[in-house]
């Protein structure tokens, strides 16, 4: 049995989305979902589909071993994050080699880094008039967006789009690939 665990912050409907896929699965399991806000919407998410969920604060995620010992007290095999806007630290990337995976809402390396997330990627890409966008599922390393790319899919932008647009095709891309991805990195 494969054990996932997700890292969220805000609403969680990707979360919701790695779940529900899984969840007939028999070889693979979100064992928990962690998040950095007491106030996620994802925590309702988990209460709903019967998920364990836990919050921590940062002084837990980047002071101590308290996340790492956590992950590591579930066998966690593959960290995900969806819609996680912390910066990883380097003993959690230490302790979860090529384990630790995020989804980027743009085609990097365009519209990464620090502060590029959820409406001011698709903010920028309407204002630099992309003619496509898409997403990127990637490696996490020390850098923000920076990790080795393991898959990107592509969605047209047409002048009429605006951020809220571009959000939903790429909520699509998001939603149909972001599982099958993780699927294949646990096979």
């Amino acid at each position: 049995m494969k054990r996932i665990v997700i890292f969220a912050s805000g609403s969680g409907s990707n979360a919701e989305n790695i779940i529900s896929f899984f969840r007939e699965n028999p070889e693979v399991t979100v064992a928990a979902v962690l998040t950095n806000k007491n106030s996620a919407k994802v925590l309702e998410r988990c209460d709903r589909l019967g998920v364990p969920a836990f919050y921590f604060n940062k002084p837990a995620f980047k002071d101590s071993d308290a996340v790492v010992n956590f992950l590591q007290g579930l066998n966690t095999d593959l960290i995900v994050l969806a819609g996680f806007l912390w910066k990883i630290p380097s003993s959690l990337i230490d302790a979860f080699p090529n384990k630790i995976i995020n989804i980027h809402p743009a085609l990097l390396p365009k519209y990464g880094g620090k502060g590029m997330y959820g409406d001011k990627v698709h903010q920028a890409v309407k204002d630099n008039k992309e003619t496509e966008t898409g997403i990127t599922i990637h490696y996490v390393n020390e850098n923000y967006d920076e990790g080795a790319i393991i898959f990107q899919a592509k969605t047209d932008v047409i002048p009429s789009d605006d951020a809220n647009s571009i959000a939903k095709k790429v909520h699509q891309l998001e939603y149909e690939h972001f599982p099958k991805v993780i699927e294949k990195l646990l096979s």
